[in-house]
């Protein structure tokens, strides 16, 4: 016990000490995309950490990870917030808030009826009340104990932390933000793409070799993005049978697996810098959960000019394919991501979307600057830097206890 107590003495001093280190030279980082393939921290560290909260992405940052991914959904008076869907029943605790009891409801997202509680029925104001779960917890029980630790956060506060971040480990931290449920909002007028891209500028992020990726599994919200940003964009894929809800809504026939083939890859390319396909576009799954042969999926997308990002890569046994699978059956049971991620690598993939981002930033090879000098400016990042100090040597605790 007393060694553990000192244990933590030790490491709050050296992290602190690294996150207060100032210095005159001329700044030298490392860039978001310097490293191959991309580590896109999905929800953040969310294998350890409640999705969605500047603790899981803190965490993301401190574990290695490129990108840190949050979900953006809309507040009913037009603020950007980070939550994976817009109903909050799964990932909050308003179902403990009787003065909400009146706004549950049912109604049609995306062509699913569903019943809850909908961000677009609170104001920021409100949803700051709310306090952040875990979404999963028959699957990530130990996530459950950090419940109600953190709030939901805005889109620029997710800005700020990356920024803040960047200063402390000397390294540009990139922002891959999904734009959820498209069209539902844009008909309730409270469309996303251009508040979203103002946002963006507004903070500096400009031109393709910010670092931004701008996702969406619609199409039409994709290609006016392209008309007013020269951010990158990646076109998510849905199953291959399934359409992008636009489509569906414009009474198209296309479907995802159409946008697959080689003359759907290239129509892609002309809007968008990437892909990000479900995995078993890849390398598809057996009859008996196996993986199988790899498909020509990543070299038809390379060939049309676009990187491709693959979702989601998972420790848990739940989510792996059979061969990789440790023998606990309890559903939490953890089992070897490592070689199914070594699999996909022998791909060819240009980057991927990982829930414990640390085991990838163990198998890559070290690519970030060797003895990297920071400048921070006053006016922007060291305002943030103690703030975020405080923030991440707490999650880094919370993370630390899995290990001591």
């Amino acid at each position: 016990m007393l060694k553990r107590a000192y244990t933590w003495q030790y490491l709050a001093i050296i992290f602190v000490s690294l996150s207060a280190v100032q210095t005159n030279k001329e700044p030298k980082i490392s860039t978001a995309d310097i490293c191959k393939p991309l580590i896109i921290a999905h929800r953040g560290a969310s294998g350890y950490v409640p999705e969605h909260t500047l603790g899981a992405y803190a965490l993301a940052v401190t574990m290695g990870a490129d990108y840190i991914e949050p979900d953006i959904v809309m507040t009913k008076d037009g603020h950007l917030i980070a939550r994976h869907d817009n109903e909050l029943g799964l990932t909050t605790d308003v179902s403990e808030h009787p003065e909400f009891e009146s706004r549950y409801r049912s109604q049609i997202v995306d062509g699913v009826q569903i019943t809850g509680w909908f961000t677009e029925d609170f104001t920021l104001a409100e949803l700051k009340t709310l306090r952040a779960i875990e979404r999963i917890p028959n699957i990530r029980p130990g996530n459950v104990r950090m419940d109600k630790s953190f709030d939901v956060p805005t889109f620029q506060e997710i800005i700020d932390l990356a920024k803040s971040m960047q200063g402390i480990y000397c390294r540009e931290v990139g922002i891959y933000p999904e734009i959820k449920h498209s069209t539902h909002f844009r008909r309730l007028g409270l469309a996303m793409e251009r508040p979203l891209v103002d946002l963006l500028h507004n903070n500096g992020y400009t031109g393709p070799n910010a670092p931004i990726y701008i996702q969406s599994f619609e199409i039409s919200n994709l290609k006016e993005l392209k008309n007013i940003t020269e951010l990158r964009l990646i076109q998510l894929y849905g199953s291959h049978l399934s359409q992008p809800v636009d489509q569906r809504e414009l009474g198209t026939n296309l479907t995802y697996g159409q946008m697959a083939t080689i003359q759907g890859l290239k129509d892609v390319a002309t809007y968008a810098h990437a892909v990000g396909p479900e995995k078993n576009y890849i390398i598809p799954r057996t009859s008996l959960n196996n993986l199988g042969i790899p498909t020509d999926f990543v070299t038809n997308a390379h060939a049309a000019g676009l990187k491709v990002h693959p979702y989601t890569f998972r420790s848990e046994n739940y989510y792996l394919p059979a061969e990789f699978q440790s023998n606990d059956t309890s559903p939490h049971a953890i089992g070897n991501f490592r070689s199914e991620l070594e699999a996909f690598l022998n791909t060819g993939i240009d980057g991927f979307f990982a829930d414990q981002p640390d085991v990838p930033a163990n198998i890559r090879t070290k690519c970030v600057i060797e003895e990297p000098v920071c400048q921070f400016k006053p006016n922007s990042v060291s305002k943030l830097v103690a703030l975020n100090s405080v923030l991440s040597i707490s999650v880094f605790f919370i993370f630390c206890s899995y290990i001591f």
